[in-house]
C-alpha cells in the first residue's frame, strides 16, 4: 500500500529526491569515484605492473605487496611511502586508498580476490558524464513494507558484474510488500550504518528503461513493529551501470521482480541511455551535470 508520503506536500518530495539524487550523481562523478576508475587488476603471486599506477603488485599469504621504483611514492593514510609497502591481509568487500599524485590507488579484495583499481580524475569516462538519466519521483512508488527477519543470518551466495566472480551476504531478513495487488517479497542485506538494509533487484523494466543487471535500494531501519519504506524512486544504479570495471554482485534469484518498477535511475547514458531522460525537476533545479549541446 501507498505511505502517508502520497499526500505530503508535493514540492518537498521532490526537493527531497533532488538531495538524493544530487549526491548520488556527486558521489559518483567524484575525482576518485567509479568513473574515475582506468584499470581493474587482479593479484596473485607473480609481481605485475601496470600501465595507470606505479610499481610491481603481488599477493600471498601474507597480503598485498608492492615494490615501488627509485622516485616513486605513494602516500597511504597520510604518510609518504617509497621502496616495499606491505598492505597486508586485506577484509573482504574492504580496502586501502593509496594517494599518488592527483590519482588515487585503490587496493582492496572482491570475491575474495585482491585487487588494483586505480582512480584517475582525468578518466575520459569521468569528464565526459553528464548526467543519469531517472524517472520524474512520484510519491506513489513509496510502499510500505513488512520487514521479517530470520532467526539468523543467512549466507547468500550472488553472482557479480565480473564473470566468474561470487559474492556472500550475510541476509538478515525478507521485506514483504504489495504493489500493484500482487504480494511481493525482496532478500534484505546489510546497509551501510547500524540497522539500515540494501535490496538488490531486477523488475520488469529491467533491460528495457534500467539497468538490465541490477538495481540498488537503500532502506532505513525498520519500525518497531517492522514496518519499513520502500522508496522506489531512489532505486538507484550500482557502479557496473556505468563502467565494466566494477566487481558489483548480482540480485538473488528470488529478487527478480514479476512487475515494471517504472521509477528510480534508468540506464545511463554510458550503456546507451538517452541523456534527454534525466527529469525536469532535475534540470530546473540546476543539474550539476548539464547535457550538451548536440544531445
Amino acid at each position: 500500500m501507498t505511505t502517508e508520503i502520497a499526500t505530503a506536500d508535493l514540492q518537498a518530495f521532490t526537493e527531497d529526491w533532488l538531495d538524493w539524487y544530487r549526491t548520488q550523481e556527486a558521489r559518483l562523478a567524484d575525482p576518485h569515484g567509479f568513473l574515475a576508475i582506468t584499470g581493474l587488476h587482479w593479484l596473485d603471486d607473480r609481481p605485475q605492473r601496470f600501465p595507470d599506477a606505479p610499481g610491481a603488485w603481488h599477493t600471498g599469504r601474507d597480503g598485498v605487496v608492492v615494490h615501488l621504483d627509485d622516485g616513486e611514492e605513494l602516500v597511504v593514510d597520510g604518510t609518504p611511502v617509497r621502496g616495499e609497502h606491505r598492505f597486508g591481509v586485506l577484509p573482504e568487500r574492504g580496502g586501502v586508498d593509496a594517494a599518488w599524485g592527483d590519482a588515487v590507488i585503490e587496493v582492496a579484495k572482491r570475491g575474495g580476490h585482491d585487487i588494483v583499481r586505480p582512480r584517475h580524475p582525468d578518466a575520459p569516462l569521468r569528464t565526459a558524464f553528464t548526467g543519469t538519466p531517472a524517472y520524474a519521483p512520484d510519491p506513489r512508488w513509496a510502499v510500505t513494507g513488512q520487514y521479517v527477519p530470520f532467526d539468523e543470518p543467512r549466507p547468500t551466495t550472488v553472482g557479480a558484474a565480473v564473470e566468474g566472480l561470487e559474492h556472500v551476504y550475510g541476509a538478515p531478513g525478507r521485506i514483504e510488500f504489495e504493489l500493484h495487488g500482487r504480494q511481493l517479497s525482496l532478500t534484505a542485506f546489510p546497509g551501510q550504518g547500524a540497522g539500515r538494509l540494501m535490496v538488490l533487484f531486477t523488475d520488469a523494466t529491467s533491460g528495457v528503461t534500467t539497468y538490465a543487471a541490477n538495481r540498488v535500494l537503500a532502506v532505513e531501519p525498520p519500525a518497531a513493529d517492522g514496518t519499513v519504506v520502500l522508496d522506489f524512486n531512489r532505486a538507484a544504479n550500482l557502479p557496473c551501470a556505468y563502467t565494466d570495471l566494477a566487481t558489483c554482485p548480482l540480485p538473488p534469484a528470488e529478487n527478480r521482480l514479476p512487475v515494471a518498477i517504472e521509477a528510480g535511475q534508468k540506464i545511463p547514458r554510458e550503456r546507451g541511455g538517452s541523456s534527454a531522460e534525466i527529469p525536469a525537476e532535475v534540470t530546473a533545479a540546476g543539474n550539476p551535470f548539464p547535457r550538451p549541446a548536440h544531445s
